[in-house]
C-alpha cells in the first residue's frame, strides 16, 4: 500500500498536481499505521514541479499545461492568482479565479529551452499577498524538427597512393541542434552515398578511410565522396543532411623511368670540340616532383671516354655531349648504352622495381673538311750564331688529313717574324736563315708558321716553331764595369786595393771562363792575382809607398778559355790618397803642386768680343724702339684736331663727300674772317686778348650772343672755330635754312646793340651770366 502512494505522488508531481491532493494522501498514510517517510519540515502551502509544454505545437485555441491552486483558496472566489516572469501575459496566461496555465503561440526549443516564472495568490478585494510568491520553470519538451548539417563542409583530404586498406583520411563532423539528451533526435549516423567502394566512413565518428588497397594516382588523381549524417540513430523518419569530401591521391615513386625506345641514333661532325651537344635522351617517369627526377650514365667504356652524358636543370632529359675531340679517319661511329636511374627510391615500393632502364645509343661520326695537320703541337729548331745566310736550320711538315696526297704551302707570318731573321720554302716547309744571328742580341725567335691546303686557302693550320740560336765564342772578356779605386799613401804593403770582375758575353762554359793578368816585373807599382773564377784581387806592391802623383793607370789583360780563345786589355785607375785614422780620403791631390790654370789670352779676348756685341745690340735696340716712340707721338699731335672732328662733330651733311675737309664744315658764307680780325691759330695762344666791353644801354639777346660769338672767334684760347660754327651751320641742302641762332645774329649786321646785363635776369639765368656777362671793374 505504501508504494502505491509514493508511486501516485511521483506521479502527481509529475504532471505538476497542486499539495492539495498530495497532502491528504500523506496524511491518509500516515493514519492508517503503514511505516512511512518522517516528514522533518514544516508544511508549505505550495507544492511544486516542473511543467512541460512540446514545441511546435500549434493548436487552434491555447493550450492547458498546468494549474496552479493554493491551500488558502476555499473555493469563495476571493483568491486571486497572479502569474509574472519570462513570457508572462504574451507566451503564458493564467486563470485569475481556478489558476490554469495556457500556452498561446508555438514555441522552438532551439531558440528558448525554458522559462522561469513567479506565481502568486493575492486576495481578490485588497490585492494583500495571502502567500509568498514562488517560483516555478516551464521547459519546452524536444521533437526531432532540425536535420544534421556539417558547419565545415565541403572538405577537401590527400592520401598518397597505394595506400593500404583502413588508412585515414579526414573526419567529417555533423552538428544536429535537436535536444541530445531527450529521445533520439541528436543521435546520427554517418554514412557514404557516394564514392563506394574506394572510401568508407565509420557510423559513429564519421572517419573517412580508405576501403581498397593500391590506388594508382597515374589511374585515377581524385576522388568525390558524398557522406551522409542521419539523426534519429539512422532509423526510419529521421532527418539527414551530407556533404561532400574531395579526396587527392598524392604522388609516391612507385613507377621506374622507362626509355620509350631501345635505340637512340645521333650523329656530330668530327670538328666539334668538347662540350658540344650530340643529343637528348627523355627517359619517361609518370611520377611527379622528385619522384620523378633522373641521373644519366654512360655504361661501356669506349662511350665514356668520348662522349659524356648530364642531367638537365629540370632533371628529366639525358644531355650526350662531346668529351674529347673526335676523328673520322680514326673511327666512324661509337655504339654505347645509357642507363636512366631514379635518384629518390622509396624502400616501400621496391617490390615493383628496379627503378631504371637502359637504352643503346649509336653515334656516327661525320666527315668535315679539316686544315692541315702538323706532325708536331711545337717544334723545337736551333742554329749556331753567326752562321751566313740561307744556313739549314730545320724542316717542318703538315698533311692533309682528308686528302694525303694533296700540296701543302707553307709562309712565316710577319708578326712573328718583324726582323725578317728566317724564310721558309713554300713547297716542303724548310726553314733557313735570312740574316746573320747574334746569340748575345737574341737566344730565342719565336714564329708562327701558317699552312695552307693549296686547293683551298681556307683550310689553314698554325704551328709554333722556337729556334734557338747556339752559342759560339765571338765575344772577348771584358770588365764587369770601369774601375775607379783608390789607396791610402800609408797602406802596408800587399793590402788588398780592389776586386776586379770580369765577365765574358759568351754562354756559360769554357767560352766564358775568363782569366787576368797584370803588368810583369820587379818594378810594376801594382801586382794583379787571378782567382780563377772570373775574377782578380788589386794588390799594393812589397815595396816602399807609392808617392801621391797623378792618378796610376794599371794594365789588365783579360782572355778566355774557349775555342778560338779571345782576349782584351783594360784599364784600371789607381789614385793614392792621404787617409785619415779612421781609413776615409782626407785628399787625393798630388805632392808636386802645379801652377794654377787660367784662361788664355784667345779665349779671354774672344769672351770680351761677345760681350761687346751683345752690348751694341741692346743700344740698337733702345734706340729704335725709341725713335718708333718719338714718331708715333709726332703723328699722334698731329692728328688730334681730325681725330676730334671724326668722331665728336657732326657733319655738312649729303654735301660732306670728304671726311678731313675743315672746309666743308665750315659756313662758306662766314668762313672768312672779317677785316682787322686775326687769323685763326690752332695752338694754345701765350697771352689772352681782352675782352670787350659790354655795350651800354638796355641788354639785347641777339647782339650779346653776336658779340660773345665774336669773342670766341678772336679768342684763340676756345675751341676751334669749325667746332663752333658746326652748329651754327647745317648745310645748303636744307630749304628751311639754318635754324640756329648763332650765325643770324652775325649775319643781320654784325653790330650788337644796347646789351643788358645778364645778372638783371634772375636766378634762372645766372649760368649763362657767369659763361657769357662781363662784369665792369670798379672805377678807380
Amino acid at each position: 500500500m505504501w508504494g502505491l502512494v509514493r508511486l501516485l505522488l511521483a506521479w502527481l508531481g509529475g504532471w505538476g498536481c497542486m499539495g492539495r491532493l498530495a497532502a491528504p494522501v500523506r496524511a491518509w498514510a500516515g493514519s492508517r499505521g503503514h511505516p512511512g517517510p518522517t516528514l522533518l519540515r514544516t508544511r508549505r502551502s505550495w507544492v511544486w514541479n516542473q511543467f512541460f509544454v512540446i514545441e511546435e505545437y500549434a493548436g487552434p485555441e491555447p493550450v492547458l499545461i498546468g494549474k496552479l491552486h493554493s491551500d488558502v483558496d476555499r473555493g469563495e472566489g476571493r483568491t486571486k492568482y497572479l502569474l509574472t516572469g519570462e513570457g508572462a501575459g504574451t507566451v503564458f496566461v493564467i486563470d485569475e479565479a481556478t489558476g490554469n496555465i495556457h500556452v498561446t503561440k508555438s514555441l522552438d526549443r532551439e531558440e528558448k529551452a525554458q522559462y522561469v516564472l513567479l506565481a502568486q495568490a493575492v486576495d481578490r478585494a485588497s490585492n494583500r499577498p495571502l502567500e509568498p510568491p514562488s517560483e516555478f520553470i516551464i521547459k519546452v519538451q524536444d521533437i526531432n524538427d532540425n536535420p544534421p548539417v556539417f558547419p565545415l563542409g565541403p572538405y577537401h583530404a590527400t592520401v598518397p597512393e597505394m595506400s593500404n586498406v583502413g588508412t585515414s583520411v579526414i573526419q567529417v563532423t555533423a552538428h544536429d541542434a535537436d535536444d541530445p539528451s531527450y529521445g533520439n533526435s541528436a543521435k546520427l549516423v554517418y554514412t557514404v552515398l557516394d564514392g563506394l567502394p574506394f572510401f568508407s566512413v565509420d557510423p559513429q565518428t564519421g572517419v573517412v578511410r580508405t576501403a581498397i588497397p593500391n590506388m594508382d594516382r597515374e589511374t585515377q588523381e581524385e576522388f568525390l565522396v558524398v557522406i551522409q549524417a542521419k539523426d534519429m540513430g539512422g532509423h526510419m523518419g529521421g532527418l539527414s543532411g551530407s556533404t561532400t569530401v574531395t579526396v587527392t591521391l598524392s604522388d609516391v615513386n612507385d613507377n621506374p623511368p622507362k626509355f620509350p625506345q631501345s635505340l637512340y641514333q645521333f650523329s656530330v661532325v668530327e670538328t666539334a670540340g668538347p662540350g658540344t651537344l650530340v643529343g637528348r635522351l627523355q627517359a619517361q617517369d609518370p611520377d611527379l616532383g622528385d619522384n620523378a627526377l633522373m641521373a644519366y650514365s654512360i655504361l661501356d667504356g669506349e662511350g665514356s671516354e668520348a662522349f659524356s652524358i648530364s642531367t638537365d636543370s629540370q632533371g628529366q632529359d639525358g644531355l650526350l655531349t662531346v668529351r674529347k675531340p673526335l676523328d673520322f679517319e680514326t673511327r666512324h661511329s661509337y655504339s654505347f648504352r645509357v642507363e636512366a636511374t631514379n635518384t629518390l627510391i622509396d624502400p616501400a615500393y621496391l617490390r615493383r622495381g628496379p627503378f631504371k632502364d637502359v637504352a643503346l645509343v649509336r653515334v656516327v661520326v661525320q666527315d668535315a673538311p679539316e686544315p692541315p695537320a702538323f706532325t708536331q703541337a711545337t717544334y723545337y729548331l736551333a742554329v749556331p750564331e753567326n752562321k751566313a745566310p740561307g744556313t739549314l736550320v730545320g724542316q717542318i711538315s703538315a698533311t692533309d688529313l682528308d686528302s694525303p696526297a694533296s700540296p701543302i704551302r707553307y709562309s712565316i707570318l710577319p708578326h712573328s717574324d718583324p726582323e725578317r731573321c728566317f724564310s721558309i720554302e713554300p713547297e716542303d716547309g724548310t726553314i733557313r736563315t735570312a740574316v746573320s744571328l747574334d746569340r748575345e742580341a737574341r737566344v730565342w725567335h719565336n714564329l708562327t708558321v701558317l699552312a695552307t691546303e693549296l686547293d683551298s686557302s681556307a683550310q689553314a693550320s698554325r704551328v709554333q716553331v722556337a729556334i734557338q740560336t747556339l752559342d759560339e765564342n765571338d765575344n772577348a772578356p771584358q770588365l764587369a764595369e770601369p774601375y775607379d779605386t783608390f789607396v791610402c799613401d800609408s797602406a802596408a804593403p800587399g793590402q788588398l786595393i780592389q776586386v776586379i770582375r770580369a765577365l765574358d758575353r759568351d754562354e756559360a762554359g769554357n767560352s766564358s771562363r775568363v782569366s787576368l793578368q797584370g803588368p810583369l816585373g820587379p818594378d810594376v807599382n801594382f801586382t794583379v792575382r787571378d782567382n780563377r773564377d772570373g775574377s782578380a784581387s788589386l794588390l799594393l806592391p812589397s815595396r816602399p809607398a807609392l808617392p801621391r802623383q797623378a792618378p796610376y793607370l794599371v794594365p789588365i789583360e783579360l782572355w778566355d778559355w774557349g775555342q778560338p780563345t779571345l782576349s782584351s786589355t783594360a784599364t784600371v785607375t789607381v789614385s793614392v790618397c792621404r787617409c785619415r785614422p779612421d781609413g776615409s780620403v782626407a785628399s787625393c791631390r798630388p805632392e808636386a803642386q802645379l801652377s794654377p790654370t787660367g784662361l788664355s789670352t784667345g779665349a779671354l779676348l774672344a769672351i770680351i768680343t761677345c760681350v761687346c756685341t751683345l752690348l751694341a745690340l741692346v743700344v740698337l735696340f733702345v734706340a729704335l724702339r725709341r725713335q718708333k716712340q718719338e714718331a708715333l707721338m709726332v703723328l699722334e699731335e698731329e692728328d688730334v684736331r681730325e681725330n676730334i672732328i671724326t668722331y665728336d662733330d657732326e657733319g655738312g651733311g649729303e654735301e660732306d663727300t670728304e671726311a678731313f675737309d675743315i672746309t666743308a664744315l665750315q659756313n662758306p658764307d662766314g668762313a672768312a674772317p672779317p677785316a682787322g680780325l686775326p687769323a685763326r691759330r690752332d695752338v694754345l695762344p701765350r697771352a689772352r686778348g681782352p675782352r670787350q666791353p659790354r655795350p651800354p644801354g638796355p641788354a639785347d639777346v641777339a647782339q650779346l650772343l653776336a658779340l660773345r660769338l665774336r669773342e670766341a672767334d678772336q679768342d684763340p684760347s676756345v675751341p676751334p672755330y669749325d667746332s663752333v660754327q658746326v652748329y651754327g651751320y647745317e648745310g645748303r641742302g636744307s630749304s628751311c635754312g639754318s635754324l640756329s641762332s648763332l650765325g643770324s645774329g652775325s649775319e643781320a649786321g654784325g653790330v650788337p646793340g644796347p646789351l643788358e646785363p645778364l645778372d638783371d635776369w634772375g636766378p634762372l639765368f645766372r649760368t649763362l651770366a657767369d659763361l657769357y656777362g662781363a662784369k665792369e671793374p670798379p672805377a678807380p
